[in-house]
């Protein structure tokens, strides 16, 4: 199986349709989102494009393949007019014999297993961490990227994790 992971869209319909572009690009079986999809939020800047009601119709026409959780900007209002599951904390998914948590990472993970991999949002910043028995890895913005980042996406095939720009470039690629 191979997933694609992305954050951070908040309602930015020019990288949503970028995301999109590379999701058929990547033929990656699901599209997996860490939140914060419609709404910029009052920290953010408003994103190219926001144009919250184009994002609802492109991720509608895709509902059968995103999986996806509840960000700190998404609301029972953004579920109303989604036509997929948004508001789970979290979702807890299998790769062989590693438990993937994948949750925004605005909240704590509950104690992880020695293999696990915990999937967040939320800071905007690619970033993988090992810690003592678990790896936490982070796709970056789609939309409003932070520290000098791009506008990102990861793909997750076997224990190959692969972090890349919109245009598809692989800027880095880790083991896992």
């Amino acid at each position: 199986m191979k997933l694609m992971i992305a954050s951070d869209i908040h309602g930015s319909a020019y990288f949503c349709r970028k995301m999109l572009e590379a999701f058929d690009r990547e033929k990656a079986d699901r599209l997996l989102l860490l939140g914060d999809i419609l709404y910029h939020g009052p920290r953010n800047d408003l994103p190219r494009d926001y144009a919250p009601k184009e994002v609802i119709s492109m991720l509608n026409e895709r509902k059968d393949d995103i999986f996806c959780v509840r960000g700190n900007c998404d609301t029972e209002v953004d579920q109303m007019v989604l036509e997929f599951p948004i508001l789970a904390e979290y979702c807890v998914l299998y790769l062989k014999d590693r438990m993937i948590f994948a949750t925004h990472g605005h909240k704590s993970p509950p104690p992880l297993l020695k293999g696990s991999i915990l999937l967040n949002g939320h800071t905007h910043i690619p970033k993988c961490t090992e810690y003592d028995g678990y790896v936490c890895i982070n796709p970056g913005s789609v939309s409003i990227p932070k520290e000098g980042s791009c506008h990102s996406y990861m793909t997750l095939t076997d224990d190959i994790m692969e972090w890349k720009d919109l245009d598809g470039n692989t800027y880095q690629s880790y083991r896992l």
